[in-house]
């Protein structure tokens, strides 16, 4: 007789070994595949950022989000 490791035997060892079983069968629920990065397409995002940097970026004018975004990448390693 095997017993578990508490002592005691599993009220119905039936249905604990089928449910020892469908643990080991069942494969695992996956999420949505996840889309493959395409180079160009930019995604709108919210972002904090401490006020002293927006303005930093944004004392050039125009561009500055495009300019946040390349040094981010380079922080990135990209």
């Amino acid at each position: 007789m095997s017993r578990s490791p508490g002592g005691r035997r599993p009220a119905d060892p039936l249905k604990a070994a089928e449910a020892a079983f469908k643990k080991v069968t069942t494969k695992p629920i996956e999420g949505p595949a996840k889309a493959p990065s395409i180079p160009g397409v930019k995604e709108s995002v919210t972002l904090r950022i401490d006020q002293d940097v927006l303005e930093y970026f944004q004392q050039d004018g125009p561009g500055w989000q495009d300019r946040i975004n390349a040094a981010l990448r380079k922080a990135a390693g990209k």
